[in-house]
């Protein structure tokens, strides 16, 4: 099938975004790791924790970068028990540094008990991998009930936690519950579920919200979880509140209807889920954080399967301030979106020939991937990341997307890449005639020679 390349261009239709620069990771980051915890320190470390598939020990790893956290050592710091708390399953670990110590919030069960609680180990040292850890216990909430996924975050002056727990004589799984704190392991006060599972899609096999993570920017806070059964269906919701409203007023709160973050058959990537939020190595991107299969159906029970893995992209921002998480990317390297130097408000676009120009493009849209070219000797070619297999191809001086082909396709897919003709920390891409990708100022993308200062500008393509 063939569709038309064209770009988003009216300055209404998509108010300026928030530029950031482009980053690349290669997926996955780690095998076998569900439940996967990154945070960048103020040492300038990354730190990785996550379940392991035995479900019988917390490690750590650590490394200068989120792609070297995949080969980094890993160092188990504690171990499933004989007897007691901590005897069963081993869940969901977190590394938080709150107040000169470090602290991990991690689910314990009991050996033979369906019997999980939330538990706080305290670490004296520089290092967390060679700290000194004790035990704090169970978190105590408002009921000894099934409780997992406790998370942390402070703002105000205040300091929060956040877990999922099933709220007391309640047909449920879990809820989202939050309270302030008197220290890192123990609440201040009454708790208050501020999330049920009692949307469809939250209720699909089990009736579940779990794994909460929490991210500020632009004066709200902003709090995703997970629903649903661990299988392909388990998939990501969001909760949003004013970071100077009653956090312990549920009204404060309110609820994404509909889940953002969903398996992709086009991708093959199922069952996105249990995610947190990093930084990029520059400090400019967020970075989410996830995991998932790449496999939708599962013999057994899902908690069964070994193979979640950890995957990490780039979290964009709408322009209203919200988080944009898109969908999950395929395995390999993360994609990127093109916008022309000539507006902020111009990106190279993926649509179907039905879709009218006038419409806003979404994030899947507009992100592509620069792979190895398909005709080699140096080239690159465009694919779009959200229908993989669907490359850019030349034909006369126009534009279009095709799937991918053999023959003359190879040739007319491939460009390229040079330094950018109006920019150089910009690219612009040649074709093998000599003439460049160019966004005319009408909008359309076309295949042109370069004569003149105007056109090296609407030639040339900044990568965020």
């Amino acid at each position: 099938m063939r569709f038309l390349a064209v770009l988003a261009a009216t300055a209404g239709l998509l108010a300026a975004p928030v530029l950031s620069s482009a980053i690349s990771y290669n997926n996955p980051i780690v095998n076998q790791r569900a439940d996967p915890h990154i945070s960048k320190q103020t040492d300038g470390w990354y730190y990785f924790t996550a379940t392991v598939p035995d479900y019988d020990k917390i490690v750590l790893r650590r490394a200068k970068t989120i792609q070297d956290l995949g080969t980094a050592s890993e160092t188990t710091i504690w171990r499933r028990k004989a007897s007691g708390r901590g005897s069963g399953q081993v869940w969901a670990p977190e590394l938080h540094h709150i107040d000169g110590k470090w602290y991990i919030y991690v689910a314990l069960g009991v050996s033979g008990q369906w019997n999980i609680r939330a538990f706080v180990l305290e670490g004296t040292g520089d290092n967390p991998l060679t700290a000194t850890w004790v035990e704090k216990g169970v978190v105590k909430t408002n009921w000894d009930t099934f409780s997992l996924d406790m998370t942390t975050f402070a703002v105000n002056g205040t300091r929060y936690l956040v877990w999922a727990q099933q709220v007391n004589g309640a047909d449920e799984n879990s809820s989202l519950m939050i309270a302030p704190t008197q220290n890192p392991w123990t609440i201040r006060g009454t708790a208050i579920a501020i999330s049920r599972p009692t949307l469809s899609w939250e209720k699909i096999g089990y009736k579940v919200n779990e794994g909460p993570a929490v991210i500020q920017r632009n004066g709200k806070i902003f709090i995703s979880y997970s629903a649903a059964a661990t299988d392909y269906n388990y998939c990501i919701g969001l909760l949003t509140a004013s970071a100077n409203s009653d956090l312990m007023n549920v009204a404060s709160w309110s609820k994404s209807q509909t889940p953002i973050f969903v398996s992709n058959s086009d991708t093959q990537q199922f069952g996105p889920g249990h995610n947190t939020f990093t930084v990029s190595e520059d400090g400019q991107s967020d970075i989410l954080v996830y995991h998932d299969r790449s496999y939708r159906d599962i013999k057994g029970d899902p908690l069964n399967d070994p193979n979640r893995r950890t995957r990490v992209q780039k979290l964009y921002w709408k322009a209203d301030g919200t988080p944009d998480f898109g969908f999950p990317v395929a395995d390999g390297l993360t994609p990127v979106r093109l916008r022309s130097t000539s507006s902020q408000n111009l990106y190279l676009r993926y649509r179907t020939s039905n879709q009218g120009s006038n419409t806003a493009p979404t994030l899947a849209e507009t992100l592509f991937r620069i792979v190895p070219g398909l005709a080699g000797n140096g080239t690159v070619s465009l694919e779009s990341a959200s229908k993989p297999g669907t490359f850019l191809r030349r034909s006369g001086s126009q534009l279009r997307f095709e799937a991918r082909g053999t023959g003359s396709f190879v040739t007319d897919a491939s460009f390229f890449q040079r330094q950018g003709l109006a920019d150089p920390a910009a690219v612009s891409f040649e074709g093998s005639s000599g003439s460049y990708v160019l966004l005319g100022t009408d909008s359309s993308l076309s295949m042109s020679s370069i004569s003149n200062s105007e056109q090296k500008g609407l030639s040339t393509f900044l990568l965020d």
